[in-house]
């Protein structure tokens, strides 16, 4: 499924990357399996480039989140 989806959310502006894990309310992980998409900064957006609540019949959790390069 994520394979399917990834290069779609990949593309909306803002979304840094994709995984599957649990998903996340109100700070504390649940047991449900999520499409989590991470973004620099959570904000209002268009409603063309929200992430949908659901893709397939599977919730989606957007994660704010700052991924930085490293050097070797």
């Amino acid at each position: 499924m994520k394979e399917r989806v990834e290069d779609d959310l990949l593309g909306i502006p803002g979304v840094q990357g994709v995984d599957v894990g649990y998903k996340v309310v109100g700070g504390k992980k649940t047991n449900r399996i999520a499409i989590r998409v991470y973004v620099a900064r959570k904000r209002d957006v268009a409603e063309e480039e929200r992430i949908p609540p659901e893709i397939e019949g599977i919730p989606t959790d957007v994660i704010e989140r700052r991924f930085m390069l490293h050097g070797a």
